[in-house]
């Protein structure tokens, strides 16, 4: 189990984990627009797990620092952690509360 922080303002959203040397939590996105992400400015590999409406994960990606990304459709929510933090597969439903 790990800590959720929710990138619940336009701030969290734009900076992310943007410029962090280290983090031991998973930071959550819930969407509206697009589901495009970048991982321009930060400092270790992270895991990053495209969740439909029904929090189910549909595509996981690990990403490099310094790397665009687009899933192969719009996610509802998207969680990312530090690479390996969690083992989670595709298909699962995630309940938010008890990561």
């Amino acid at each position: 189990m790990i800590k959720i922080k929710y990138a619940d303002t336009f701030f969290k959203r734009l900076t992310g984990l943007m410029f962090k040397k280290n983090i031991d939590y998973g930071l959550l996105f819930i969407l509206k627009y697009g589901s495009s992400i970048h991982t321009c400015f930060m400092r270790f590999n992270i895991d990053v797990y495209f969740l439909d409406e029904n929090k189910i994960i549909f595509e996981k990606a690990t990403l490099k620092p310094w790397k665009f990304y687009k899933p192969s459709k719009k996610a509802k929510y998207l969680l990312e952690t530090k690479e390996n933090e969690l083992n989670l597969k595709k298909g699962e439903k995630l309940n938010l509360d008890e990561i």
